[in-house]
């Protein structure tokens, strides 16, 4: 499903050259006729035969701030449609929707952006498959749906553009609007982002009274509206379908697919739920070109990212940086570095709680992309990077998590249902140490059991930080259980009881 950057078409001459050795290059001296070079005799084929390629780059970070998308991102200026033209946005953007769906669509596949929910997938294939065949006979409406519900715990980077930086939202909602051929797009906040709302509909209505939306929608022809919908702070909400589902008035429970929101999606038309990031970069991208945005980052983890460093660090931020940033440098750069120092480290949560807890050694030379995290047997998510120093407990941090991911279950598949709630009471357990080493096993099997077997990601959102803790963090937990043994004089029994509650006749079943 990752689609991998265009390959720039080589020159024929050189084509020629590569296949075809007897062929020798011509030179003009002095505006006179073409002369032949000397054939050169050569036998094996060497480097130099092909074209210069560019050194490869190994080192990724120091963004300028030329190329930084969100301008606004601390404040500097006011969030109000005036401010936001005076730093590029609305610039051209009649141009920009007069070049038609083919063509936004083909510029976004070939910047290589990745959804910035979470998952990762690239938006110019998703955006396409809203342009179905025979799509333009379909009477239904069509709609594009932003996903503001951000509840991801750690995560805090879409409530900073839609504070400082909201007419890049919506120009993003006109842009991607008209990529997708929908007539209107639906925002749908999170509930306890009252200021954010605020001024992200009063964005609105100066977006609507400079003709930028609406009817003829900044006189290109195309008319489009952007709606506001409060949720409810439901974390399961997150979840596409589960969002679509809430934004119709129903209970926040995700639905199976197929079908696909594509085919049927918002009120049973063809919609497309989008991160605020995702479509918030979206008009920048076409304005300034796909091949910029190409440049930043590995291949595969193209552009820029916005990055949440939260945790035991000396300066918490939201940073804009490009992908594929070592974790070292975008920590002691924007973060002020870890408290105590980076030998201080302990762990790191690298994409927000649902993805798997890495240890400092994993750390060291970590690169923040997808496709390096995924080696690392953990994910980008949100890139909302959590730091734990050598005072965290990783134990009880995890085990916190657990409570939250118990406590969001919408309860509609009984594997998360259930093991939401089993692995919560473990977790407890083994905070307070009244568990057996088996156990640990026995948490990681149940993870196993619950990942891939969930109508939604909600399942690998509560296994996948239980897994890394197993994975990277055992000797704490069987340490835990010893600790708990050599002071209370024995190993607790299965459930937490103390080891010696069967001789107090705790353990007899009643009327026994």
């Amino acid at each position: 499903m990752i689609t991998s950057r265009a390959v720039k078409p080589r020159p024929l001459s050189v084509l020629c050259h590569r296949t075809c050795p007897s062929i020798t290059s011509t030179s003009r001296v002095n505006g006179s006729a073409p002369t032949a070079k000397p054939q050169q005799s050569r036998g094996l084929a060497t480097v130099q035969d092909g074209p210069a390629q560019p050194p490869k780059r190994t080192h990724f970070g120091g963004l300028k701030d030329q190329d930084r998308i969100f301008q606004n991102l601390y404040g500097h200026h006011g969030a109000d449609l005036k401010s936001a033209m005076k730093y590029g946005d609305w610039y051209k953007t009649k141009e920009i929707i007069l070049k038609g769906h083919d063509w936004l669509i083909s510029e976004i596949k070939a910047s290589g952006l990745r959804g910035r929910g979470g998952a990762g997938f690239p938006s110019g294939m998703k955006w396409s498959f809203m342009n179905f065949k025979d799509w333009d006979k379909d009477t239904k409406p069509r709609y594009l749906v932003v996903n503001a519900d951000e509840g991801e715990p750690g995560t805090c980077k879409d409530r900073e553009i839609m504070r400082k930086d909201p007419h890049k939202l919506i120009e993003g909602c006109l842009v991607a609007g008209r990529a997708m051929n929908t007539s209107a797009a639906y925002i749908y906040i999170r509930g306890e982002f009252y200021h954010e709302a605020t001024v992200l509909q009063r964005a609105i209505q100066e977006a609507y009274k400079a003709g930028f939306i609406g009817k003829n929608a900044c006189g290109s022809g195309y008319d489009f509206d952007v709606y506001i919908h409060r949720g409810m702070g439901a974390y399961v909400c997150g979840e596409e379908t589960s969002l679509i589902e809430s934004l119709e008035g129903k209970p926040g429970k995700p639905r199976l697919k197929p079908p696909f929101p594509a085919s049927v999606g918002l009120f049973g038309c063809p919609s497309t739920v989008a991160n605020v990031e995702t479509i918030a970069v979206a008009p920048t991208i076409v304005r300034r070109g796909a091949n910029w945005f190409n440049s930043f980052g590995r291949e595969r983890n193209a552009g820029t990212k916005l990055f949440c460093i939260s945790g035991h660090v000396n300066n918490p931020c939201t940073v804009e940086e490009e992908m594929s940033i070592p974790l070292k440098e975008l920590i002691e750069k924007h973060a002020g570095g870890v408290r105590g120092g980076w030998d201080n480290l302990k762990a790191v949560i690298p994409g927000g709680s649902s993805t798997p807890i890495l240890p400092k050694t994993s750390c060291d030379n970590q690169l923040m992309d997808f496709d390096a995290l995924k080696d690392s047997q953990s994910g980008l998510g949100t890139a909302a990077v959590i730091v734990m120093d050598k005072s965290a407990d990783v134990v009880r941090a995890i085990s916190r998590l657990a409570s939250f991911y118990k406590h969001e279950s919408c309860g509609q598949c009984t594997p998360c249902r259930e093991g939401s709630k089993w692995t919560e009471q473990i977790m407890k357990r083994f905070e307070a140490g009244q568990a057996r080493a088996r156990e640990i096993d026995m948490l990681q099997e149940l993870t196993k059991q619950v990942e891939g077997h969930t109508i939604c990601a909600l399942g690998e959102a509560f296994a996948w930080p239980l897994q890394g803790l197993v994975r990277h963090f055992r000797p704490e937990l069987e340490q835990r259980v010893k600790g708990y043994a050599e002071a209370h004089g024995g190993e607790a029994r299965a459930g937490g009881w103390a080891h010696d509650a069967q001789k107090k006749g705790m353990l007899i079943s009643p009327g026994q």
